[in-house]
Formats: C-alpha cells, sequence, structure tokens
C-alpha cells in the first residue's frame, strides 16, 4: 500500500526513471511473451475455424439437389472431373491445415503451456 501511494506523490514519470534494471527488463519481457502469446493463441484459432470451414465446404459438396430438396441434378449435367478434383484438392488442403495446425498447437503448449 505504502508502495502505490508512493508512486502516487512522484508521479509516474519519475518513479519510471528511478525503475531499476531488473524492474525494466521484467516489464519488456511481461509485455514481449504477452504479445507473441496472444498472437500465436490466435494463429491456433484461426486454423481452427478455417479447417472447420474447408470440412463444411467439403459436406456441402454432397448436396447435389441445385434449387430444392425435391429437385436433383441430371446426370449429364454433374461434371464428375470437376468434383473428384475439387474434393481431393479440399482432402489434401485439409490435412495440410491438420499439420499445421497440430505444429502450431505442440509449439504453443512448448512455448508458453497450455492453451
Amino acid at each position: 500500500m505504502e508502495e502505490v501511494q508512493e508512486k502516487v506523490n512522484e508521479g509516474a514519470f519519475l518513479s519510471s526513471l528511478k525503475r531499476n534494471n531488473k524492474q525494466i527488463r521484467d516489464d519488456r519481457a511481461t509485455a514481449i511473451g504477452e504479445s507473441a502469446q496472444l498472437l500465436y493463441k490466435r494463429a491456433v484459432e484461426d486454423l481452427e475455424v478455417h479447417i472447420k470451414q474447408m470440412r463444411r465446404d467439403q459436406e456441402n459438396m454432397l448436396d447435389l439437389s441445385p434449387s430444392n430438396s425435391m429437385s436433383l441434378v441430371v446426370a449429364s449435367d454433374f461434371k464428375a472431373d470437376a468434383y473428384v478434383a475439387k474434393d481431393m484438392e479440399l482432402s489434401v488442403d485439409i490435412r495440410n491445415a491438420e499439420i499445421e495446425l497440430d505444429i502450431a498447437r505442440r509449439r504453443y503448449l512448448y512455448l508458453f503451456g497450455e492453451i
């Protein structure tokens, strides 16, 4: 309580000038650590959202009803080669993103502890 009162009496500027090297290093380390942790956590969350969206996109490709639940795609209108190419592309993208997410989670755990 006395320390807080002392800082109020002398002001933040003078108090800051009187800080020792350890206090300055601790403040800088805290600021750097918090910034890096926040951005890393955000990157992990963004990867999770991206994977979920790609999985939804892939599942939506199974819906072959163009206008309503009672109509179907005419067989001659279905482009099997385009469907296969898009499905394979999404599958590879999902797998790559899952690998990237696994690496990001492991690094986050190593660097900062639990998510």
